[in-house]
């Protein structure tokens, strides 16, 4: 366990004080012409005051990409309400990409904000459940937000998951990752098993053999991108579509996702494994539902992978058939 990156910040636990305010960011605004819980300039440098538990906790696995975790922030950074905190926990040795200038600099902006910032330098490295297992345990908000170090939200993006999940009452809403470089790569057949859920999510079961996994191509490249133009579905009015799985940014409600094992399975896996989030997404959607956000203002920075041996898919060794 590591200190912050500045010696007079909060260290690993401290909740740096934000408003209590539970609210999906829709809200009055406070004096400062922010939504309630995010303070701005003309207040960083009084004093925070202390808070409670906030709505969403923000739980980020790292290792590496300083520069991209640095961006990672700052896009949570320009989010409103919801009252939010964030825990990372790195794995890069020898030191916590935290340290770097640039994700440094983003965690001051945060916790200046009034937005509480848990650093965990968590070691030895045993596989990403075990890493989003670990997080899991730190959580204490009645949602989490799993998003991995390498994803740019949009201003707002993380009040309409809020809103989306509130409404919808299932056990997860994604925002699928966009690939901006590829916006003139237009692909109508990876598109064509886009479905809108017309009425309530409902719970499904879907396995990787099943007709319905292929809606994973939806993710692919830009491709929500080119339907939510298509459909002229705006930020403002997003919809919900059935989906197989979503990777890089999730809102789960943690009580349903705790209530389905969450990544306690990590223990029956070797380290070296990939399809941790697909084990647990599909465990919750069996039970309590899940669905896609489109528009998706989560945008992936087209970084490497850092998860370079894949010789285990945990979704074929961990769910029945």
């Amino acid at each position: 366990m590591s200190r912050g990156p500045e010696a007079d910040g909060p260290g690993p636990g401290d909740t740096a004080g934000q408003s209590p305010d539970n609210t999906a960011g829709q809200g009055p605004d406070n004096a400062a012409g922010h939504a309630a819980g995010r303070r701005g300039a003309g207040e960083w440098a009084s004093p925070v005051p202390p808070a409670g538990t906030p709505e969403v906790q923000v739980l980020i696995p790292s290792y590496g990409r300083e520069d991209a975790l640095a961006v990672t922030l700052a896009g949570l950074a320009a989010q409103d309400g919801p009252s939010f905190g964030v825990i990372i926990s790195d794995q890069t040795e020898p030191g916590p990409t935290w340290e770097q200038p640039s994700a440094a600099a983003m965690v001051r902006v945060l916790r200046a904000q009034g937005r509480p910032v848990r650093l965990e330098h968590h070691l030895p490295r045993r596989g990403m459940a075990e890493q989003r297992d670990f997080l899991l345990g730190l959580a204490e908000a009645p949602l989490v937000l799993f998003l991995d170090n390498d994803v740019w939200l949009e201003p707002g993006m993380l009040a309409r998951l809020t809103a989306a999940l509130r409404e919808a009452g299932c056990g997860f809403v994604g925002s699928a990752v966009q690939g901006l470089s590829y916006l003139d790569d237009v692909r109508p057949d990876e598109q064509r098993p886009f479905e809108l859920w017309d009425g309530p999510v409902q719970p499904e079961r879907i396995r990787r053999s099943d007709e319905a996994f292929v809606r994973w191509t939806l993710h692919n490249a830009a491709n929500l991108a080119h339907i939510a133009a298509r459909l002229r579905i705006p930020s403002g009015s997003p919809r919900l579509y059935r989906v197989a799985w979503v990777g890089g940014c999730v809102l789960f409600d943690r009580q349903a996702l705790l209530d389905c094992g969450g990544f306690a399975f990590w223990k029956d896996l070797p380290a070296a494994h990939a399809g941790e989030d697909v084990v647990a997404q599909l465990r919750v959607m069996e039970r309590y539902g899940g669905a896609g956000l489109i528009p998706s203002g989560a945008v992936h920075l087209e970084a490497p992978t850092t998860v370079t041996d894949r010789s285990t898919e945990a979704s074929e060794v961990m769910l029945d058939p």
